[in-house]
């Protein structure tokens, strides 16, 4: 196995409503600050992979617009995946395995508010039984939370606890959408209130990977790859025990999550619920930092929200204030499929 280190991660501010801007034009800023924080040119990158959503867009291949922002002449070597950039990461991460790239840009971005994201998350279900019920994103979220309840693991106090958390963490960090006190609010659908939820946003992201001894000559302390996994659950809610992601704990497992001690975890856990049901797959006690840049809750940029959990965990360890961290991408309805991935800086591996 090749080292892989995250060598550079930027992103936008995460705004309500970007209406001014394309995707093109949200984009470019991160993809610029990551190429001037490694020194390197698109021509110098081995290989480009993205994330998106055409349903957010609107329209069919969307991701081939956003290349204007990257430059795709001369020819590159190009890729996109349908979904999180934390899954267009991990394309990127086995690219550079194979040999054929020693670099890669990776890059992820989402504009929910022209729309109703709550619907348009819809379509991600079973389209025969399921879909036409038309149970939104939040209302899933709420059946899992209510299961949490009536299983003794939380209860409403404990939820509104998290998101106070989180956004209280989250104002250390300027590309935060929410931050400080956010008021519980009225239930949107019970047990879930406003603050339990996530904020509806814009954002972007951007990182970029490198092989070795080039990821040491770009980054003083590269955020190294020490494994990577991720795994996926049935698709029918109804076969399975929501209380529960054990598609979490074996991506954790196989990542080596397990094998020695994490002192940061950056989960995307868009609603409080699904950070208890992460904290008990992962194993994450109290003397775990979770989520110190506010995570999903403060920004939820769909498409990009994963990818910044892994980028935000890489730049904690590039300022040298965490040593082996955990980030952690979902995508699907109640956390179906799930991506782990453990970071380490230099020292942590000596």
């Amino acid at each position: 196995m090749r080292d892989v280190a995250i060598v550079a991660f930027a992103q936008t501010d995460h705004l309500r409503r970007t209406d001014e801007l394309s995707e093109v034009e949200m984009l470019m800023p991160v993809l610029h600050q990551v190429l001037d924080a490694t020194g390197l040119r698109t021509s110098d990158i081995g290989f480009t992979c993205s994330g998106s959503s055409d349903y957010l867009a609107g329209r069919a291949f969307s991701f081939t617009m956003a290349l204007d922002g990257v430059g795709a002449h001369p020819p590159i070597s190009e890729s996109h995946v349908e979904m999180d950039g934390a899954w267009a990461l991990y394309e990127a991460w086995v690219k550079i395995q194979t040999g054929e790239a020693d670099t890669a840009l990776v890059y992820a971005y989402g504009k929910s508010s022209p729309g109703q994201v709550r619907d348009v998350l819809t379509r991600q279900l079973d389209p025969y039984y399921t879909a036409p019920l038309w149970p939104d994103s939040i209302a899933l979220a709420a059946l899992q939370a209510q299961a949490l309840i009536d299983a003794g693991d939380t209860d409403e106090t404990a939820l509104a606890a998290v998101a106070a958390r989180s956004r209280a963490d989250a104002a250390d960090n300027p590309h935060a959408q929410l931050s400080g006190p956010v008021p519980a609010g009225d239930y949107l659908v019970q047990p879930l209130r406003t603050g339990d939820c996530p904020p509806v946003g814009d954002g972007a992201a951007a990182v970029i990977l490198a092989a070795g001894d080039t990821a040491r000559a770009l980054c003083d302390r590269p955020a190294w790859i020490r494994g990577i996994d991720h795994r996926i659950e049935a698709h029918g809610l109804g076969v399975r025990e929501l209380t529960e992601s054990p598609s979490t704990r074996l991506a954790a497992e196989r990542a080596g999550v397990f094998e020695r001690p994490v002192d940061t975890a950056e989960l995307h856990a868009p609603f409080s619920s699904q950070q208890v049901v992460l904290r008990k797959a992962l194993g994450l006690g109290d003397e775990v930092r979770v989520n110190p840049s506010g995570g999903a809750l403060a920004a939820n940029p769909v498409m990009a929200a994963g990818l910044i959990r892994l980028g935000e965990a890489a730049a904690r360890i590039h300022r040298g204030e965490s040593d082996r961290a955990l980030a952690h991408a979902t995508s699907g309805p109640c956390l179906q499929q799930n991506l782990v991935a453990v970071l380490e800086g230099e020292s942590a591996h000596a």
